[in-house]
């Protein structure tokens, strides 16, 4: 992290503490009017502090000209621990519904390293203009440098790790706090912080100088100077144990400069080691070195860290413990290479002096499967221009990269070197090893287990490829090859047999069959078949079909003996033992290819047809049709008869959901008539009761329903709907009765039969479609005066010329 970072993010709960904690008097100074000082003796809760309070203290405390190690070193006089400065960061770094937030300098951190990339591609595409500079900038884009996304994201920040025992490496000094309990015969407690001299007083004994050492020397000196006062402390029997540990450590600074993403001063736990701070840094930038970092104490380089130790072989041996005042140095990178294509890890990385090509490899993962191993080729910037090179898999170990080479692993051709192929008519078809024993095509015949009994003997085909990259065919009598009649033939790589099968020589053959069978279609031709044997393939009859007049339709193919020119099938008629039982005469008819079997139906066979009568009728229901001429007439029988109530008039007849218009009343006076229809399955015979509506409807003033009335004639209605309007047209009423019959007005010269209104009618007056009125235009307004003028003038000529003729 930055240390800006680092400073909210850790130090901004000592700011709050201490703030809260401590009287100071540049925060009474800066503190607003309206705000109630805390208490400087009242110990707060770390979880009380909101993040926007630490903030705010934190700004003041900078404002006044207070350090960060002072506001640090006065928050832990206070009695806070590091624990809790610890838990109150992890809590400053929750959002309000607790979960975790990334560091938004970690984001900025990104957005430069971002930002340069893409500066550099954009240079790069504009001083180099050919393609291959510019895929070049377009990949390096992509590829960063490995060792990148270690530092590029926060979940990385090596905090380091308070609750662990004391290392035994570990050097004591000032703000360090010793936890001394004495337990036994005796009991007691001290916790002592390391004075800035570098001493520790217990009791009131004479102080103990620690600075400098570790925990197992300073207990010894300690301990004997308990002895002053415990005389048989930690002595064998006598009963008085002491145990010496170490409390709250100290903080320290340390420096990162060079070639680092955030440079600057960081404090840092005392436990903190150079990984632990490279990472607060945010790593090297994007010219740093991740294999030449130096630590640096007292002017001298104490450890020379290669990050790719850690991170190709989590090897922590430069995770070195670090002490106040370290410095860390970035160095430049020297070297780097690109590899593309087939390794595990495709990106740039950073090689050391002297360092080979096999090592770099192994830092991408190696090859991945498919990687082309043999040859592969390399880019070198040569100072005036890029050249190409190639590397063969012998001087990989040997080979030592120049900075900015560029290195492709192609993928491996898909190609078997030592491969050849049987397909087709065998037990085991596929690919094989070109070997000693499988080098010919009788060996490649017997490895693949032999002939498949259907295989086509005659001829087989050899497909070798020919050095013009074009295939040869080399047929083969595999007959007189098996019989050794001709010798065996050597095979070579690539090579591919086919042997057909006899049905693979043969078009496709089936039969067909229809009719009152369960499952009818096409079906496998197979020599000897029957006709019986296709109607069990077929599921056998459906009920029904019948075993005899089964038809067989045939083509023609030599045997046209017999037939007349114009006829191309043969038509047979067969009949078949019933039940699909064998039988020895079913076999004398043998089916052929593309045959055509039609199995009848019984004639007799139908399902049951029904009608129904429902109604003014005693027994209405459905009923079924005995035979094929029972006709509307006789559904009454059927029913019992008609009810006092029915009105026959009104009848309604339905077919296929439709009203068929016939007069019922007619039908029964007069069985005979034409209108009198056979019955059908799903024919709807009702009886209505009689009506005693009429209604009246289109231009009429008041379309209504009323009552009928026997004394009313059509006049009648019609001045009941208040007469007709002036788009009724009169010529063309009509009349629809229950039955669905429609009659209209009839006219004869000035004189109009309107037809009878009954009960249950609907009496329909049309409304004339009105004409639309166009204005006349000019030249239509002048030519009708024209023609008034001229017939006017000549009705006056001749009223003039008769007068004279009668003077």
């Amino acid at each position: 992290m930055h240390y800006q970072s680092f400073v909210r993010k850790y130090v901004r709960t000592v700011f709050s503490l201490l703030l809260i904690l401590t009287n100071v008097q540049v925060f009474a100074q800066n503190t607003t009017p309206t705000t109630t000082s805390p208490d400087p003796t009242q110990k707060v809760d770390p979880s009380q502090v909101t993040n926007q309070q630490a903030v705010d203290f934190y700004n003041q405390a900078k404002s006044a000209g207070m350090s960060d190690l002072d506001i640090e070193r006065a928050a832990l006089q206070r009695g806070y621990t590091l624990d809790q400065i610890s838990a109150m960061r992890k809590r400053v770094q929750q959002k309000p519904d607790e979960k975790q937030t990334e560091d938004p300098n970690r984001d900025e951190l990104d957005e430069t390293r971002d930002q340069d990339d893409l500066d550099e591609l954009e240079d790069e595409a504009n001083n180099e203009r050919d393609s291959t500079n510019a895929r070049r900038a377009r990949a390096r884009l992509r590829n960063r440098t490995f060792g990148y996304a270690f530092f590029a994201r926060a979940s990385s920040t090596f905090e380091p790790n308070l609750r662990i025992a004391t290392p035994r490496n570990y050097i004591l000094g000032p703000e360090d706090e010793i936890v001394v309990d004495i337990y036994g015969n005796a009991v007691d407690n001290f916790r002592m912080k390391i004075s800035p001299e570098g001493t520790v007083k217990m009791l009131n004994l004479a102080p103990v100088y620690v600075n400098g050492l570790t925990i197992e020397q300073a207990s010894e000196r300690i301990i004997n100077r308990l002895r002053q006062a415990y005389s048989t402390l930690n002595r064998p029997g006598s009963g008085t144990y002491s145990s010496i540990t170490l409390g709250n450590v100290r903080s320290i600074r340390v420096m990162i400069t060079g070639e680092a993403a955030r440079p600057g001063t960081y404090t840092v736990s005392s436990l903190a080691t150079a990984f632990n701070a490279l990472s607060l840094s945010g790593g090297p930038s994007r010219n740093g070195s991740y294999r030449n970092i130096e630590v640096i104490r007292n002017n001298k380089v104490i450890k020379r860290i290669d990050l790719y130790r850690f991170l190709v072989d989590a090897d922590l041996k430069d995770n070195i413990a670090l002490q106040d005042q370290d410095i860390i140095l970035i160095r430049p990178f020297e070297t780097r290479i690109e590899l593309n294509g087939q390794v595990k890890r495709p990106g740039i990385f950073e090689a050391k002096a002297d360092e080979n090509l096999q090592s770099i490899i192994r830092y991408a993962g190696g090859f991945t499967p498919e990687a082309y191993t043999k040859t592969f080729t390399y880019q070198r910037n040569t100072g005036t221009n890029y050249m190409i090179g190639s590397i063969d898999s012998a001087q990989v170990a040997s080979f030592v990269p120049k900075n900015g080479d560029i290195f492709n692993i192609k993928k491996i051709l898909d190609v078997v070197s030592n491969q050849i192929e049987v397909r087709g008519a065998v037990t085991i078809p596929g690919p094989y090893a070109l070997e000693e024993r499988c080098n010919t095509v009788l060996k490649l015949l017997k490895m693949a287990q032999g002939l498949s009994p259907r295989a086509f003997l005659n001829r087989a085909i050899l497909e070798r490829s020919s050095g013009d990259t074009q295939t040869g065919i080399v047929a083969i009598d595999l007959r007189k090859l098996i019989n050794g009649e001709i010798e065996d033939i050597p095979l070579l790589a690539g090579d591919i047999l086919t042997v057909k099968s006899i049905e693979d020589l043969k078009e496709f053959t089936f039969l067909t069959i229809s009719g009152s069978v369960i499952n009818p279609g096409n079906y496998y031709y197979y020599k000897d078949i029957t006709i019986a044997d296709l109607i069990f393939q077929a599921g056998g009859y459906t009920e029904g079909g019948i075993p005899y007049r089964i038809e067989v339709s045939r083509r023609v193919k030599n045997d046209t003996l017999d037939l007349p020119t114009s006829q191309n099938v043969r038509i047979f008629t067969i009949d078949v033992a019933d039940n699909l039982v064998l039988n020895p005469d079913d076999q004398k008819f043998k089916l052929q290819p593309q045959d055509i079997v039609v199995v009848r139906k019984s004639p007799r066979y139908e399902a049951q047809k029904a009608v129904t009568i429902s109604g003014e009728v005693k027994y209405p229901g459905s009923y079924t049709i005995i035979n094929n001429f029972e006709r509307i007439s006789d559904m009454f029988s059927k029913a019992g008869g008609l009810k006092p109530e029915a009105y026959l008039a009104g009848a309604r007849f339905y077919r296929n959901n439709e009203l068929i218009a016939v007069d019922i009343e007619a039908i029964i006076d007069k069985p005979s008539l034409p209108s009198n229809l056979l019955l059908m399955h799903g024919d709807t015979l009702i009886i209505p009761r009689k009506s005693e509506t009429v209604r009246i409807q289109g231009g009429v003033h008041n379309p209504s329903v009323m009552n009928y009335d026997p004394k009313f004639g059509y006049a009648d209605y019609i001045s009941q709907a208040g007469g007709y309007t002036e788009q009724g047209w009169k010529k063309r009423v009509y009349v629809s009765y229950p039955n669905g019959r429609t009659y209209r007005t009839k006219s004869f010269l000035f004189f109009r039969s309107f037809p009878k209104v009954e009960p249950g009618a609907i009496v329909t007056i049309p409304i004339k479609a009105a004409e639309p009125q166009r204005e006349r235009t000019p030249g239509e307004r002048v030519a009708l005066f024209s023609f008034i003028a001229s017939m006017v003038s000549t009705l006056t000529l001749a009223v003039i010329t008769l007068s004279r003729n009668n003077n």
